[in-house]
């Protein structure tokens, strides 16, 4: 008999196969009994009549409870009207584990309910098919740079020293010293790129924000390129093919799973270069017009960027924010040195950043200038000092939060789905 999972069941029409998976649903009508069946790869309907098994697997169809683990085997049946085109005529029920009586019922639970019980609220069709297109959207974004000559750089998540700002940072002791967990690969990438020219790493790093946005979460998974020779424009063109690849990769890929989670693809489908470009000043102009209290000089809000993509059908590519709002290692533009070579991707339909990228400073003694001017301990950046002695050149990347991404693409209120255990502010469990 032939074992196989649900989704290459169309490939075994008319055979007698297997399957193991847990009882998402049950009915039963008079002389005949359905169990939907469920492996993580998709959704199967049992159909036992009482004249084809056994008086004990027919009363077995009638005891299981729902979550149960079990094995069937039957017969593969075409069926246009079932879940993926097919159905099973059961000969054989064998029961694994009977699950008590499972708390995630069909009626409404409050979020923080299930929240409490994400270690089980991941069974269900919509989470799943949330962690399945989540799941292409990592393998998407590793291809992408596979297939474009980069090479993976694994930075560490134990660091010295901050990266973004010495407020979101997780502190630990490291034999008698201080160490902090990673706010961003990007600091270790650059010596790498000068090895290698082009490299990313793909991990998770931290940021100890207290902030309750749907936005928002302590720890997050980003994938940062770094490109040697790279300008401003060059990372900005990255950025919008990679995008584009990855929306493509998706809606080709995760059909049923979009259409699960009733995403609206048509959105997606709109997701093509170019993608429209703005300076800050302009996008500051915009917000004010649509009614925001923003002045030039001011960082972006959740809701500035929320009214500034809200009627967009592409992402915003905003360039060339104040110096003084963005990192100290972004290059200042030659043109204002006020303002500096950097661009914040922000996606359509309110979503906001996600992407955040810039030219990086090559010059060593403007760099250590800016290393004192945000009051960061000169001696912990040394290595990276280090790199603008030795054959110093132009160079750039960014960096992109997987979990806004998959909100974004699958269209959900709240990063708080896109990741199976997410770290939120004060909530670490389960």
């Amino acid at each position: 008999m032939i074992t196989t999972r649900i989704k290459d069941l169309k490939n075994f029409i008319g055979q007698k196969v297997e399957i193991e998976g847990w009882v998402y649903n049950k009915r039963s009508s008079g002389k005949v009994r359905f169990l939907i069946l469920r492996d993580g790869s998709g959704y199967l309907q049992c159909v036992g009549f009482v004249k084809d098994v056994s008086p004990e697997v027919f009363d077995l169809m009638d005891k299981v409870t729902l979550e149960s683990s079990v094995k069937v085997e039957g017969i593969v049946r075409e069926e246009s009207r079932a879940i993926g085109g097919v159905e099973l005529s059961l000969t054989n029920l064998t029961l694994y584990h009977l699950a008590e009586e499972y708390p995630i019922s069909k009626k409404e639970h409050g979020t923080a309910f299930l929240m409490e019980n994400r270690h089980l609220w991941l069974r269900s069709s919509r989470q799943v098919a949330i962690l399945r297109i989540r799941s292409e959207n990592e393998q998407s974004f590793r291809d992408y740079f596979y297939n474009n000559g980069f090479t993976l750089i694994d930075s560490p998540i134990l660091t010295p020293a901050a990266c973004e700002g010495t407020t979101t940072l997780f502190e630990t002791e490291y034999f008698g010293e201080k160490a902090y967990l990673s706010q961003s690969g990007q600091l270790y990438l650059e010596p790498a790129c000068m090895a290698l020219g082009k490299v990313y790493c793909f991990g998770p790093t931290f940021r100890a924000e207290k902030s309750k946005t749907r936005r928002h979460l302590m720890e997050f998974w980003m994938l940062e390129p770094e490109v040697a020779f790279a300008t401003l424009e060059d990372v900005m063109e990255l950025a919008e093919d990679f995008l584009c690849y990855v929306v493509a990769r998706v809606l080709d890929r995760s059909k049923e799973d979009l259409k699960r989670i009733e995403r609206d693809t048509s959105l997606l489908e709109k997701i093509q270069k170019p993608f429209p470009r703005m300076r800050y000043s302009e996008a500051i102009e915009k917000l004010q017009k649509l009614g925001s209290d923003i002045k030039y000089g001011d960082d972006f809000g959740g809701d500035d960027e929320t009214l500034l993509t809200q009627n967009e059908e592409k992402p915003i590519m905003v360039n060339r924010y104040p110096s003084k709002v963005k990192a100290f290692y972004m290059e200042p533009d030659p043109e204002d040195p006020e303002l500096a070579l950097c661009v914040d991707v922000l996606a359509p339909e309110g979503y906001g950043e996600i992407i955040g990228g810039s030219e990086r400073i090559s010059d060593h003694d403007l760099l250590l200038k800016r290393i004192q001017e945000h009051n960061l301990p000169v001696s912990a950046f040394q290595w990276y000092l280090d790199i603008r002695k030795y054959g110093t050149v132009k160079h750039g990347g960014f960096g992109i939060g997987l979990e806004r991404t998959v909100a974004w693409i699958c269209g959900l209120s709240h990063v708080r789905e896109t990741i199976p255990y997410p770290r939120m502010l004060y909530k670490l469990y389960p």
